[in-house]
């Protein structure tokens, strides 16, 4: 019978993961990023079975600790420039390996994290040396779904790693 999986956390890209890369400036220089439900029933379905969550993001945005606080994710990482490394620190704050996280990005500033997660994974929509990275590789753009079917495929009965991965 197969054993639980092996991934016990997912740490996400913000722009171009759960949102579709887009952002709009008001006319008094506030900034909208749009995010979906079908995302957040993925994350919030996927803390219920006990996986643990972060925001790794190379922006700063009070919208980032939006999001978080209403999906009650306390570990965030704003303006990081070394995503690798605060998926490592993320890693030893959870008392974790980081082969036993996923990370999801679509963008070549998180190729350094991918290559330590123990599954990379990105949006259909990714840069093509993320593609070329990504273990995993949603249907569904950034913004759209993608982190859905991440969460998905992680919570499937008797996931492996070795198991073949959709691309």
């Amino acid at each position: 019978m197969p054993g639980p999986s092996p991934i016990k956390a997912i740490a996400l890209d913000v722009d171009g993961v759960l949102t579709d890369g887009s952002f709009w400036w008001g006319p008094d220089g506030q900034e909208w990023k749009r995010f979906n439900f079908r995302d957040v029933m993925g994350i919030s379905r996927a803390r219920k079975a006990g996986i643990l969550f972060a925001l790794i993001s190379g922006e700063k945005s009070p919208l980032l600790y939006r999001f978080a606080e209403k999906l009650n994710i306390t570990a965030v990482f704003e303006g990081c420039k070394d995503k690798r490394m605060a998926l490592v620190k993320f890693a030893a704050e959870i008392s974790l390996l980081p082969k036993e996280i996923a990370f999801m990005g679509d963008d070549i500033n998180d190729l350094g994290a991918m290559k330590v997660a123990g599954l990379s994974a990105a949006p259909a929509d990714a840069h093509p040396s993320v593609l070329a990275q990504a273990a995993f590789v949603a249907k569904a753009f950034g913004g759209r779904g993608a982190v859905r079917e991440l969460v998905d495929y992680i919570l499937q009965p008797g996931l492996d790693a070795s198991d073949p991965i959709r691309k």
